[in-house]
């Protein structure tokens, strides 16, 4: 047993050893290795490491996930027009750079959110400075944004830490200016709505003048082609007409009478005053001219 004492002491020893020159690295994080007190390597990738015990090594961790800070105070901007606005926001951030992090913040994520966080107010004072309060209620909200953060994202690059995103949760203004701001806004809404009205009516008009042209083209087209059709269905009635009665010219004539007698006794009260003897009549003699009785 006194044999086995020591053995087991070194085991001991030995793992401890071996425990403080191992270390994980997760995927969610960055490691800092440390050698007294000097930023030696910086591991972003997860796996299993090694390192000399300490104090002549030493690890520290960095989360590289995305981190958000929700502004708790509702910051207050002037405008062009001296009007106080207030502007609810949040950033969503996170480290890209650990050693300019470290030298530059200390590590510290408090120290690193109130550097954004002072960033981002002196963006948006320097951008909402240049904007009226209707600018600011607009869809010019959008380029403001876009502005801020493009600046914060410069920025913030001095502290080794990438902007992912800067958005406005709120925009409001004082209960003073509150009617004026809904004045103006309704007014704006109101000239959209004309101007969309009119550009509205004035497309109408021109779909209704195009389409009434077409159907003017189309009718006189089809009233061409019809006369064209009509006019060569007549001419060739015609041809077939003089043939037929170039044949038989007596089966012409009475043809011809039978119908100046079918459109003259149309009606019963059609009166005719003529000699019955006349040539209109000789047809309702017999079919040659001769007297019926």
């Amino acid at each position: 047993m006194n044999r086995l004492l020591p053995i087991i002491i070194g085991a001991l020893v030995a793992l401890g050893l071996a425990q403080s020159m191992i270390f994980i690295v997760d995927q969610r994080q960055f490691a800092i290795k440390y050698a007294l007190g000097e930023i030696r390597e910086v591991i972003d990738k997860p796996g299993l490491y090694f390192k000399l015990p300490a104090p002549f090594q030493n690890i520290d961790y960095y989360d590289k996930r995305i981190l958000t800070i929700d502004n708790s105070e509702i910051d207050r901007f002037v405008t062009s027009e001296k009007v106080n606005v207030l502007l609810d926001s949040y950033i969503k951030w996170r480290i890209v750079d650990p050693t300019a992090y470290i030298r530059s913040v200390q590590g510290s994520e408090r120290v690193a959110q109130d550097r954004i966080l002072r960033i981002l107010r002196d963006a948006l004072q320097n951008e909402v400075a240049r904007m009226t309060m209707a600018d600011v209620v607009s869809e010019q909200r959008d380029k403001l944004v876009e502005k801020v953060r493009s600046k914060v994202r410069e920025d913030s690059k001095t502290i080794g830490v990438d902007i992912v995103d800067v958005r406005l949760k709120r925009v409001d203004f004082e209960p003073n200016v509150q009617e004026r701001v809904f004045a103006r806004m309704q007014s704006e809404r109101k000239r959209v709505a004309n101007e969309r009205r009119a550009t509205g009516s004035a497309e109408s008009e021109k779909i209704r003048a195009d389409a009434d042209r077409q159907r003017e083209v189309l009718l006189g087209d089809a009233y061409r082609d019809a006369q064209l059709i009509k006019g060569e269905g007549d001419a060739k009635a015609a041809g077939i007409y003089a043939e037929a009665f170039g044949r038989n010219p007596d089966f012409a004539e009475f043809y011809r009478s039978l119908q100046a007698y079918n459109a003259s006794f149309a009606n019963r009260s059609d009166v005719m005053v003529l000699d019955p003897s006349a040539d209109f009549f000789k047809y309702f003699k017999g079919s040659t001219g001769a007297s019926v009785k």
